[in-house]
C-alpha cells in the first residue's frame, strides 16, 4: 500500500538538492533515495509537500459556513492542486456552536484518515475589536470554560489558537500551552510589554505578520516590533502582493533568523474556482483579480495558494528557491511540531511530496504516498 518508486530530474530533500534520483516509498514513507540514470527521469523537481497552517476555505466552500468533513475534503482537494499536502483548516471568530461543529468535522476527518488534515486552527474569537479586521465584532469574547474544553479535546490532531494578548492574559496562555495547544498572537492592539508577557507565557508565534496588529513606531514597538525583534517566535506571512508590501517582507526577512518566517495563504473559498463573490456572515466578499475585499473595502483573506506564495518569494523577493521551499514546508512543520516526520524528503519521513515544473507550477502532489493531485 502506497509503495512505489519515482525517478526525478531534481530533488530537494529539505536541506540539499540532488540530481537524477530514485525515490523509494514504502508504506507511505520514504525508504531510500539513490542515484539513477538520467535517461529514466521525470522532468521537474520533487520537493517536500507544502504545509499551510491558515486555510479558511477553498474549492468554493468556507469552513465557517459549512463546518463538515465534506467541506474539509473539498478544501484539501482544491489546495492539493497547488502543492499543499497538509493543512490546518481554520475557523475564524464565530459562535461556540460553529466552532464545535468545525472541531467535530476535523475529528471525523482525522478518524477516517482523510488526507491532508493535520488538525485545526481557531483564529479567534479571543481577539481585539480595534484590530478585528473582517472578524465579526459581535462574536469576539474572552475565553470561557466551554471554549477551553473545546481546545483541550484530544481527537483534533494539532490544535492551534490565535489570540490577542490583551484579551487572553498570561495565565490563560499558560493553561492553553499546558494542554498542548499552540498559541499564536494576532488581531491585537496590544503594547509591546503585553506582547512580551504573552511570549513569556508560552505563545510561540504571530498570525499574518503586520496585518491586524499594533504597528512598530519609534517609542511604542507594538506587536509588529516585538514579532520582528524576538528571535524565537515564528511569523506567518501572506505573500499575495496585497497583505504585505515587498519592502515590508524584506524587512521581516532581514530581522528574523532563518527558519522563523513561514508562508501561509489565509485562503478563502474562491481558491481553485472562478468565483467572484461569496457570502460572508451578514455581507459578502468580492474578488477583483486576486484581491478579496468586503463591502467596507477591507481585505478579507486571500485567493493565494502555496505554489503562488513560493513563486512570489523567489520572483519578487529574490529568495533562493531552497529557502522559499523551506518556508512552505519545513518551517511550518517546525512551528506546529511535526518536523520529525514532515517538511523533508529523507528516509523515514512521510512521503508528503510535490512535483513542480521548472517554473514552480504544481504537476502532482502526494500525502503519505497517496496521490492527491495528478495533474490535468
Amino acid at each position: 500500500m502506497n509503495s512505489f518508486e519515482l525517478n526525478v530530474a531534481r530533488l530537494f530533500d529539505g536541506e540539499h538538492w540532488h540530481s537524477n534520483s530514485t525515490v523509494s516509498i514504502e508504506q507511505g514513507r520514504i525508504s531510500a533515495i539513490a542515484p539513477c540514470d538520467a535517461s529514466a527521469v521525470t522532468d521537474g523537481m520533487l520537493v517536500p509537500g507544502f504545509i499551510d497552517i491558515q486555510v479558511n476555505g477553498g474549492g468554493g466552500v468556507l469552513l465557517n459556513t459549512a463546518p463538515t468533513k465534506e467541506t474539509l475534503a473539498c478544501m484539501m482537494q482544491a489546495h492539493a492542486r497547488f502543492g499543499t499536502s497538509a493543512m490546518l483548516p481554520t475557523v475564524i471568530t464565530d459562535s461556540l456552536v460553529t466552532m464545535q461543529q468545525a472541531a467535530d468535522a476535523v475529528a471525523e476527518a482525522i478518524a477516517a484518515g482523510e488526507p491532508g488534515i493535520l488538525g485545526i486552527h481557531f483564529e479567534g474569537p479571543h481577539l481585539s475589536v480595534p484590530k478585528k479586521g473582517v472578524h465579526p465584532a459581535s462574536q469576539i469574547r474572552p475565553l470561557s470554560a466551554e471554549e477551553l474544553a473545546l481546545y483541550q479535546r484530544t481527537d483534533l490532531g494539532i490544535r492551534m489558537v490565535t489570540v490577542a494578548p490583551e484579551t487572553i492574559p498570561p495565565q490563560q496562555i499558560r493553561q492553553l500551552v499546558a494542554a498542548g495547544v499552540i498559541v499564536f498572537l494576532g488581531h491585537s492592539n496590544a503594547d509591546a510589554a503585553t506582547v512580551q508577557a504573552a511570549l513569556q507565557a508560552g505563545a510561540t508565534g504571530f498570525t499574518h505578520l503586520y496585518n491586524a496588529m499594533s504597528p512598530l513606531t519609534s517609542r511604542e514597538p507594538g506587536m509588529v516590533g516585538v514579532a520582528l525583534a524576538d528571535p524565537a517566535s515564528w511569523c506567518g506571512i501572506i505573500l499575495d502582493g496585497y497583505h504585505m508590501d515587498p519592502i515590508a517582507a524584506k524587512v521581516a526577512l532581514a530581522a528574523k533568523p532563518p527558519g522563523k518566517l513561514l508562508l501561509v495563504t489565509d485562503a478563502m473559498s474562491p481558491v481553485g474556482t472562478s468565483d467572484t463573490e461569496f457570502a460572508f456572515f451578514d455581507g459578502k466578499v468580492t474578488r477583483q483579480g486576486n484581491k478579496l475585499t468586503n463591502e467596507a473595502g477591507s481585505l478579507a483573506g486571500s485567493v493565494l495558494d502555496m505554489a503562488a506564495a513560493v513563486q512570489y518569494a523567489v520572483q519578487v523577493l529574490g529568495l533562493e528557491l531552497a529557502e522559499a521551499l523551506r518556508m512552505a514546508a519545513l518551517y511550518p512543520a517546525e512551528a506546529i511540531g511535526c518536523a520529525d516526520v514532515r517538511g523533508k524528503l529523507q528516509p523515514g519521513y512521510l512521503a508528503d511530496m510535490v512535483l513542480l515544473t521548472d517554473d514552480l507550477q504544481c504537476q502532482r502532489s502526494w500525502w503519505q504516498g497517496q496521490p492527491l493531485w495528478l495533474g490535468n
